[in-house]
């Protein structure tokens, strides 16, 4: 065999053996893409989960669901079930499509900052245990508010004109966003006897609640709250409320 044909059976081996490496790394990378892209189950929102929602209310409601997100879309925290979370609540809104990640959820009180809805602003009032519906309104309800226009009646201001007694609707539903620590307030009843007067204090327990409301509706929140006693009705999914032309106290027994 002469040397020019060992040089050519030579080269040949040598092309043979790079186009084999070429080869293998291109099925090799070909493998990692295809693993990266390979469909993994996540958890995702279905619908909107209001910032204080618990995961409990949220996963009743139907608002998870197991979907398949290509490899190189799931986040690195991104969760498969909601075992981790299920005694927390949401400490900012989710969004549908959004994948469900720890770090948005947390214990009642944990979260260092209020999320109002879009072109929100945060107002607070003060109710009592009855106003508030004995305490079922929480981060995450939507409540109809009630007014009644009579001072005396809501211990606002003794002394200040008591104009027509009625109830009205004032806003027909308003996202509550926060819930404040529950406290107490001196209330004092005055009981005259013949010449005898008596003084009567009780202590009524308090609790400080914060709305998301656009500043039209604000506006109507902090006049209201200073000149009439609100109330809170708690709205479920099938309650319906309507704006009217409210109730007068000399209509309270009567057809309309």
């Amino acid at each position: 065999m002469g040397r020019r044909t060992v040089i050519l059976i030579a080269a040949f081996l040598i092309a043979g053996l790079g186009a084999s490496l070429v080869f293998l790394y291109v099925q090799g990378v070909d493998q990692r893409a295809q693993a990266d892209a390979e469909a993994q189950q996540v958890m995702t929102v279905t619908e909107t989960i209001n910032a204080g929602e618990s995961v409990a209310e949220a996963e009743k409601a139907g608002k998870f669901a197991l979907t398949e997100v290509a490899g190189t879309a799931v986040l690195a925290d991104a969760l498969s079930d909601t075992t981790t979370i299920a005694d927390q609540v949401a400490l900012t809104p989710l969004y549908k499509g959004e994948q469900v990640v720890a770090a948005k959820f947390g214990q009642i009180g944990s979260q260092s900052r209020i999320s109002t809805p879009n072109k929100a602003v945060a107002v607070s009032v003060q109710l009592t245990d009855p106003q508030r519906v004995a305490g079922f309104v929480s981060p995450g309800s939507e409540v109809a508010i009630f007014s009644t226009g009579n001072v005396e009646a809501c211990n606002a201001d003794p002394d200040a004109p008591v104009g027509d007694e009625y109830t009205r609707l004032l806003l027909a539903a308003a996202p509550v966003i926060a819930v404040g620590e529950t406290g107490f307030t001196s209330t004092t009843t005055v009981t005259e006897e013949g010449e005898t007067t008596e003084e009567t204090t009780d202590e009524v327990p308090t609790t400080v609640l914060t709305l998301g409301l656009e500043q039209k509706d604000a506006e109507k929140l902090v006049l209201a709250s200073h000149k009439t006693c609100l109330n809170f009705g708690l709205k479920t999914d099938k309650s319906v409320v309507n704006p009217t032309s409210g109730l007068l106290i000399d209509r309270l027994f009567g057809e309309g």
